[in-house]
């Protein structure tokens, strides 16, 4: 723990170096993972914090700042001094304050050898306006974590779960924190009832009342010694604040039991918050877990929550609009190309598709891709229904991944990266993709990325390899100032 605080002190008087704040067009990011992804509260824009990288041997850890601008499809760095210490698996959440204001806790920061972690607990604001970060000191917050839950509801930033490793052992939790924006001060919910068993991960979506709504997330124990099992949690809860939005509410522990179609079981999903008062969940991935291995199964797919109905629903793609006038029966049949396929019903299971691809190395990378089957959703209007036609061939989308970065902006979804595994190899990804959320034609692909020229070093190379490799690996940090770790830290249950 020593050692790893001296390392984040060092890191901290390289940066405590650069004075003033420089913004610069630059390429898109490196690949990295549980990085933070937000939409500026005022303006077009962005905003990715830190996040980490394995490239097979190394982890890098990032602590800088960039703007994706919507309009021009464009990146820039933002330089500002005394940034929070570099960190992966933390939380960020925007509000509207002064110009708009981005708050980021926790995280975690991984020691060389990868077998030690440390894990924040500190609050920072970065100040959207003025440029300029900040780190808050206020007493009685949550303890150090990483994988916890954070957002922005009624003047308060409220905390949920997490988890703690140390080199020994590790804990998850259930506790909730709510931080006032007025006051800066922090305070530890006691609510009443039965909330979730304690998980990382997980869902939490607060509503327009000032509620909070927690849904699945992953934990695990350990059974027996150096033999863990991981659960996949699949319920959801409300908790609810009885009074006004203030700091002396009381709060309430409710289970729910939607309706609807509930997402598959999965962990490493993404969240974020959809027009008409409804949340999205992006992706996962499903691992069957056995002794000494895990496969994982990931997935692309999108399901809404309507807050409003408590009521789960796939999200279909209804494909670009026709140009023409569809007409009715026999006659549009006729007339539609291949009009002899496409009298059968569409299949209502789920659709499999599998993806083969090939790498440098010659590693064959098998992406299997599993689309649900059209649920019945009764609550649909005729008209909505007749302009559901899909789109012919194949439509273009995100390919399965967990970890995801997500963000809504106008009513736009933007995805951004993540990761899938190919038995041993972990390919981190760097694309953007977005979907019209009040439309849900189809995706767009904003920046492509081709998984086969991702680097993947096997530790059995030798150590002058691994030092070639490393500026490579590392772009979009300073190389000499990276450090590293040979596990990928275990944010969301990935």
């Amino acid at each position: 723990q020593e050692d790893l605080e001296a390392l984040i002190a060092e890191f901290q008087s390289l940066d405590a170096k650069k004075t003033q704040v420089i913004e610069s067009s630059c390429p898109p990011p490196s690949p990295r993972l549980n990085c933070s992804l937000c939409a500026h509260p005022e303006r077009d824009e962005l905003i990715l914090f830190g996040g980490e990288y394995f490239n097979g041997q190394k982890t890098y850890l990032y602590n800088d700042l960039y703007i994706y601008s919507i309009r021009k499809n464009s990146w820039s760095k933002l330089e500002i001094p005394n940034p929070p210490p570099r960190r992966c698996a933390h939380q960020a959440a925007v509000v509207p304050t002064a110009g708009g204001q981005l708050w980021i806790f926790g995280g975690e920061f991984a020691s060389p050898n990868g077998e030690q972690f440390y894990h924040y607990k500190d609050l920072w604001v970065l100040h959207l306006a003025t440029k300029t970060w900040e780190q808050i000191k206020a007493p009685g917050g949550p303890s150090g974590r990483s994988g916890h839950r954070m957002v922005a509801c009624k003047r308060q930033l409220i905390i949920f779960g997490g988890f703690h490793e140390s080199a020994r052992d590790y804990i998850y939790y259930n506790d909730v924190y709510a931080f006032s924006l007025d006051s800066f001060t922090w305070s530890k919910l006691a609510p009443a009832g039965i909330g979730p068993a304690p998980r990382s991960g997980c869902q939490m979506t607060p509503s327009p009342e000032g509620n909070i709504i927690i849904y699945g997330g992953y934990s695990k124990q350990r059974v027996k010694k150096d033999v863990d099992k991981g659960t996949l949690h699949t319920d959801m809860f409300l908790l609810k604040a009885e009074g006004a939005g203030k700091e002396e509410d009381k709060w309430t522990w409710t289970r729910l039991n939607p309706s609807g179609v509930k997402p598959t079981p999965r962990s490493g999903f993404s969240v974020a918050a959809a027009p008409n008062n409804r949340s999205l969940l992006f992706g996962g991935v499903h691992d069957e877990e056995e002794e000494e291995s895990i496969e994982g199964d990931f997935f692309n797919d999108i399901y809404f929550y309507d807050l409003g109905k408590n009521r789960w629903f796939p999200a279909q793609l209804k494909g670009p609009k026709s140009k023409r006038k569809r007409r009715r029966g026999r006659e549009a049949e006729a007339e539609a190309p291949g009009g002899e396929d496409r009298k059968q019903p569409p299949p209502q299971g789920p659709l499999e598709i599998v993806k083969e691809l090939l790498a440098e190395d010659g590693t064959v990378m098998t992406i299997k891709q599993v689309i649900p089957g059209a649920a019945e959703d009764k609550d649909r209007s005729e008209s909505e229904e007749e302009e559901e036609e899909g789109a012919l061939g194949q439509p273009v989308e995100p390919c399965p991944r967990s970890n995801a970065m997500v963000a809504v902006k106008h009513g736009v979804l933007f995805v951004y990266g993540g990761m899938f595994e190919v038995g041993d190899r972990q390919v981190t990804l760097s694309d953007l993709h977005c979907i019209d959320l009040h439309r849900m034609e189809e995706w767009k692909v904003l920046l492509e990325m081709d998984p086969k020229t991702q680097e993947w070093l096997e530790e059995s190379e030798s150590e002058s390899d691994e030092e070639d490799d490393d500026v490579e690996g590392a772009e979009g940090g300073e190389e000499e100032e990276e450090e590293s770790s040979e596990e990928e830290s275990e944010d969301e249950g990935g």
